[in-house]
This record gives C-alpha cells, sequence and structure tokens, in this order.
C-alpha cells in the first residue's frame, strides 16, 4: 500500500486498484438510510464502490488521508442551469415579461432566432458542467431558457453537451427541450399563447432519436431524458406521445408546472385544471415524472404527486429570490411525495439550496418542521429516487463511485459538531474539495480536466454581453438595453 494524497491522482482519470479514502467524517448508507461515521475509511476500484465503513481490513493500492473532511456521495441536481444565468438581469428589474421574459408579437412576426452561435451554445454547457462539478455535483439534468432560442433546443448542440459532460466526467440526463407552443405578448400588453403542433412533435422526435444514439454511453455517464418546456407551452397529444416514448426507452420525463400564477391563469384557460390535474386526468402522470418547482401547487396537486409516484425537484433559491417558496417541504413530505433537490440557478450551490430550503420551511411551519438531514436526504436519496437509480446518492458496497469530499477547516467554516449541519449552515459549495465521477477525480481544488475555467469565465462574460445586447429584439416596444436593465446605482 502507497500513501498518496489526491495530488498524486491525475485529473480526468481512474486510479489504478484500490483506492482508499480516510476522513474525519463520511457518510455510508446502512439498512436504507444514511449513517454517519466518525473517522471513516471509504474504498472504491474502477467505477464502484467495494466498502464504506469505520475500517476495512483488507490490503488496498494506495491511501489517502483527508483529514477534517466530510467524505459524502456526490449531489444530484434535478434541475442543473446549462446557460448563462439571465436571472440576473430581473432580479431587481421587474417584471420580467416586458424584458424578453415573454416575446413580443413584433418579434414573433419578424422571424425568432438563436442568439448564441452554435459554439457558444457549446461552450455555455461546458462551462456550466465544470461548475456543477465545482460545487460536490455529479450527477445533474441540465435545464436552459428557450427564451432566446429560435424555438427549441437542437440535437447538435446536445451531441455537444455529451461530449462535455464525458471529457469533464459528469454524470448526466439529457434531451433536447421541446414544445408546442409558447407566450406572446401584442402591442397593448396582451398575453396570447400560439401553439404549432407539428413543431412540438418534431422536436419529441428529435429527443428520441438523441437518446437512442447516446444513452448509455461513455460508460454511463450520459443517459437519456425527456424534457418538454413546461405544461402550458405542451399539448396533450405531445405529452402523450412523450410517456408512451418514457416507457418504452426506460427513461425519466421532466416537465415544469405549478410554478407560477401565469401557468395557473393559462392552465385555467386552456384547460379548466391545473397543471398537475390536467395531466391526472389524461392518466400522465407516472413515477417517471420529475416536477419542478411546485410553489403554486394546491392540495389537490400534492395528494396527486403522491399517489402516482411523481418527484418534485426543489428549488429554494430560485424561488426564492423571485418571491415564492414552497408551501412547504415539510407538507409535502408528510404527503408522501419524494423530493429531490435542484439549484436552476447560478451559483450551482446546492448547499446555498439546501440552507434556503430549510429556512423557508421554517418561516412557513416551524423551526422543527424539517432538519438538515431532511435536505441532505433530498440531494441524495430523494434524487436517486427520482431517476430510479439505486446506486446513486449513496456510499455502499456496489453503488457508483460518485463522491464529493467537502472541507470542513475552512477559514470560514463554523467547528463543527455535526457535519452536515456545519456544512448546510455554511451554506457554500466553495469549501468542495474534490469530486470523483464514476471513479474518476472530475474536479480538485477548483480544476477540471483539460478545461481553463479562468479563461472560461472571461468568455462567458463575453458571451453574456452579447445575449443582453439583443434583448432589445425580443423585448415588449424594442426599448434601449439601458431601459431595460438599469444599475444598481446611478452610473457616472
Amino acid at each position: 500500500m502507497s500513501m498518496a494524497g489526491l495530488n498524486d491522482l491525475a485529473l480526468g482519470s481512474r486510479p489504478n486498484g484500490k483506492t482508499l479514502l480516510a476522513a474525519e467524517w463520511l457518510v455510508a448508507h446502512e439498512g436504507g438510510t444514511h449513517v454517519l461515521i466518525r473517522n471513516g475509511e471509504l474504498v472504491f476500484e474502477g467505477s464502484r464502490i467495494l466498502y464504506a465503513g469505520r475500517r476495512f481490513e483488507g490490503e488496498v493500492a494506495r491511501r489517502i488521508d483527508l483529514g477534517a473532511a466530510l467524505i459524502s456521495p456526490g449531489l444530484i441536481d434535478l434541475d442543473a442551469l446549462s446557460d448563462l444565468d439571465t436571472y440576473t438581469l430581473v432580479t431587481d428589474n421587474q417584471p420580467g415579461w416586458p424584458r424578453g421574459r415573454i416575446w413580443p408579437e413584433s418579434y414573433v412576426a419578424r422571424g425568432p432566432y438563436e442568439m448564441y452561435s452554435p459554439e457558444e451554445l457549446a461552450f455555455q454547457k461546458k462551462f456550466a458542467f465544470a461548475t456543477l462539478l465545482l460545487n460536490g455535483i455529479t450527477t445533474a439534468l441540465p435545464v436552459a431558457s428557450l427564451y432566446y432560442r429560435e424555438w427549441a433546443e437542437t440535437a447538435d448542440e446536445f451531441d455537444a453537451a455529451a461530449d462535455a459532460a464525458a471529457a469533464l466526467g459528469l454524470r448526466v440526463f439529457l434531451g433536447p427541450a421541446y414544445r408546442s407552443g409558447g407566450a406572446v405578448v401584442d402591442d397593448s400588453g396582451i398575453f396570447h399563447m400560439r401553439f404549432d403542433e407539428g413543431r412540438g412533435l418534431a422536436g419529441l422526435d428529435t429527443a428520441l432519436d438523441f437518446i437512442r444514439r447516446h444513452h448509455g454511453t461513455h460508460g454511463g455517464l450520459i443517459n437519456g431524458l425527456l424534457a418538454p418546456d413546461r405544461v402550458e407551452t405542451c399539448t396533450r397529444p405531445l405529452l402523450e406521445r412523450t410517456m408512451a416514448a418514457a416507457s418504452e426507452l426506460d427513461c425519466p420525463v421532466r416537465i415544469h408546472m405549478a410554478q407560477g400564477k401565469f401557468e395557473l391563469d393559462v392552465m385555467d384557460h386552456l384547460h379548466g385544471a391545473t397543471g398537475p390535474q390536467w395531466l391526472a386526468r389524461h392518466g400522465l402522470l407516472n413515477d417517471r415524472l420529475i416536477a419542478p418547482h411546485g410553489t403554486y401547487a394546491t392540495d389537490v396537486d400534492v395528494a396527486l404527486y403522491a399517489e402516482h409516484g411523481v418527484s418534485l425537484a426543489h428549488s429554494p433559491l430560485v424561488s426564492a429570490r423571485m418571491g415564492s417558496v414552497l408551501k412547504s417541504f415539510a407538507s409535502f413530505r408528510r404527503a408522501g411525495v419524494n423530493i429531490g433537490m435542484a439549484t436552476d440557478t447560478a451559483p450551482s450551490d446546492m448547499w446555498m439550496n439546501m440552507l434556503v430550503g430549510l429556512i423557508a420551511c421554517r418561516i412557513a411551519e416551524s423551526s422543527n418542521a424539517v432538519s438538515s438531514a431532511d435536505f441532505f436526504n433530498a440531494a441524495t436519496l430523494g434524487g436517486a429516487k427520482a431517476l430510479r437509480r439505486s446506486d446513486l446518492g449513496r456510499l455502499s458496497a456496489g453503488a457508483c463511485a460518485d463522491i464529493a469530499i467537502f472541507r470542513l477547516d475552512d477559514i470560514n467554516m463554523t467547528p463543527s459538531v455535526d457535519p452536515i449541519a456545519t456544512l448546510l449552515m455554511g451554506g457554500n459549495g466553495k469549501v468542495t474539495e474534490a469530486v470523483f465521477v464514476d471513479g474518476r477525480l472530475s474536479m480538485h481544488l477548483g480544476k477540471v480536466h483539460d478545461f481553463d475555467l479562468v479563461a472560461a469565465r472571461k468568455q462567458a462574460q463575453r458571451q453574456f454581453e452579447g445575449l443582453v445586447a439583443k434583448y432589445p429584439d425580443r423585448s415588449w416596444r424594442h426599448p434601449p438595453v439601458e431601459d431595460l436593465f438599469r444599475p444598481s446605482f446611478p452610473l457616472r
């Protein structure tokens, strides 16, 4: 056995032979639940975990002592932002609909266009995937805005996304998003829905072809996901074909619903029901379905989620930042709904999301309504259940070697008696020291394999500025950029 450090391992590769990680704390999985082990040891070889417990008695090729750290299962992000976050533009510039969040009829008449080049679309996904790894996220279901798209996502950009995930070493569930319709606003400020059934079905065909070509590739890092955009933008035939295809291909479906008043109003006008109730009416709710965000879910909606095994993707940070909260995490759990966590914004900091979720739930109910452990379970076991993958979100023999190492001795962290509560209170993914995905060292000390994140951050800024310059094209009445997005204080 050799004594080694993480610096001795090559980024982007799997260590040869059995590798033992030791730390002050280990989250192991025993008897169907996480357990905390002080001075724990984790052993993996290739892509699988061999042992998680107090002391490993067998022979290993190398031992890596991590000291004051937590060895954790990698975090699972059910709605991971894969573009440059446009929410930063509307955080202090409300309402958002006249600022490019709803297409004006004049833009539609002129012809929507792709506001990013194919190279820019490929870059933004790779950049986003790298930042997920920086925050201890090992499995992600990417999501991006369609506002700046010609209509939906394309096969070419997702071919590039699959290549990027494989190169970086991130486990992903991928599929281009598609829709049958969208909202437009006329010059008087009245909203209308416009549908094109053929375009929606063509988008589904594109997604199915992508999944058939990519599912299970790169050693299982790339997996299929069907991603109809939002419930109000989809027709019944599109969703019926989606659910039938999901059953045939054995892949999850993610559709955003119960997330805003606009959606509620549109669904009531079109169908006389909420999104979940409309889907249930037509037999389209099942345990393959993952549903962000649920902040406008009624008691009937919640009961339907529980009855049909629908998983909630909970994104507390982005919801709270825009003025809404889940009502509540604890009440969904009491109803029997499986909850996974999602970031859906930048920074892709799952610990920050867990902290905001805990705060929001305790304000909505009481201080003992929910615990740090409940949110950690959601970010690991809840996500794995949503994906129907019992080999993810846990550290036990036979599970995938998806591992996150979080420092507990960072100068900004409080002294620890319980590592989960300490990390959640810190609310900061920057304490992620390293990430293994499928046994491969995918991130260490802020670096990923073959991708210069410092240069990439500069490129992201340039690309974002180019997008912002195009906002007047798709904003109501086409005001100049300086009228759309005002700075916090006057510029001099």
